[in-house]
């Protein structure tokens, strides 16, 4: 691929650890040394030299989720993350009112009731705009990213799970970067936000919304990204453990290195730990067990 200038430029393939990459909860942990290709790292620079959001396409377990993670770290931006689901909606990525506190100071003798505002609660968008205006006595900056950076990253994960009015209703604070609170006061962010989406398209996302994003589809892993990613995360292997995961679960795939692996890169870093945290190899009458319950494909008795 012709060179160009990044403003993003990780490496594509981190070094591999001496040793075993602490553990962190749940998917946490594939975000801290993120196996990147050019096409993805040029969609990441064209969303960041255009002021557009990225969107993320493809099958579960592909990574889109890790990647806003992994970009905020190399990027040393300050990180807000929200999982968006059936009830959210646009404006509680804006703000919402804790009206369950309003009613019990307002049950309360010795509690002064304020108004609507008082009770407000800034979302992630708030807090990439304008920490500034967020922060306020007794709520926190959820911030997972460098303190103090003047930039941010916003992971909006599975967006298509939202009403199809959300993401129209999201037009003008993604496009703009800007919105008005509860007193009708503008909340504007004095420099662009990376905001990464994510979709597993489960619901078709509306035309006007697609227009006003950056898109990228990753693709299934091949054989060989399966193993960089186990290195990554465990280091080099002299015992071949992860050439027999993946040779187990690309079995349907046939034997080209490149072709996609349809399996969650969760999953097989899961089988691997599993398999190296309690010593089980091909050949024991545990393997098989291993595979089933850490994957979601089946596995023949016997397989290897």
């Amino acid at each position: 691929m012709t060179d160009y200038t990044k403003i993003f430029d990780p490496p594509l393939v981190p070094p591999s650890p001496p040793a075993p990459v602490a553990a962190l909860p749940g998917d946490q942990a594939p975000a801290i040394g993120y196996v990147y290709d050019e096409e993805l790292v040029l969609a990441v620079n064209i969303a960041l030299a255009t002021g557009r959001p990225l969107l993320l396409r493809g099958r579960p377990g592909t990574g889109k989720s890790s990647v806003a993670r992994n970009v905020a770290l190399h990027l040393k931006r300050r990180f807000y993350p929200r999982t968006i689901t059936s009830r959210t909606q646009a404006r509680d990525l804006l703000w919402t009112v804790d009206d369950v506190s309003r009613l019990s100071d307002a049950t309360s003798k010795d509690q002064k009731v304020g108004d609507r505002a008082d009770y407000v609660k800034p979302g992630v968008l708030w807090w990439a705009f304008a920490p500034g205006t967020a922060a306020r006595p007794g709520i926190a900056d959820p911030n997972e990213g460098e303190h103090g950076a003047a930039e941010a990253v916003v992971l909006l994960d599975e967006i298509d799970k939202a009403d199809p009015d959300v993401p129209n209703d999201l037009l003008e604070p993604l496009g703009l970067y800007w919105f008005r609170d509860i007193r009708d006061e503008i909340v504007k962010a004095s420099s662009a936000p990376l905001i990464i989406l994510t979709t597993n398209e489960e619901r078709d996302l509306p035309k006007a919304f697609l227009r006003r994003c950056v898109s990228h589809t990753l693709p299934l892993p091949s054989r060989g990204k399966l193993r960089q990613v186990a290195e990554v995360r465990f280091g080099l292997d002299d015992s071949g453990l992860y050439d027999d995961v993946v040779q187990v679960l690309a079995a349907a795939e046939g034997t080209d290195a490149e072709a996609g692996v349809d399996v969650s890169i969760a999953e097989f870093l899961d089988a691997v730990s599993a398999a190296r945290d309690l010593g089980i190899r091909p050949g024991n009458e545990h393997w098989d067990k291993l595979l089933e319950a850490t994957t979601a494909k089946p596995h023949p008795p016997g397989a290897s």
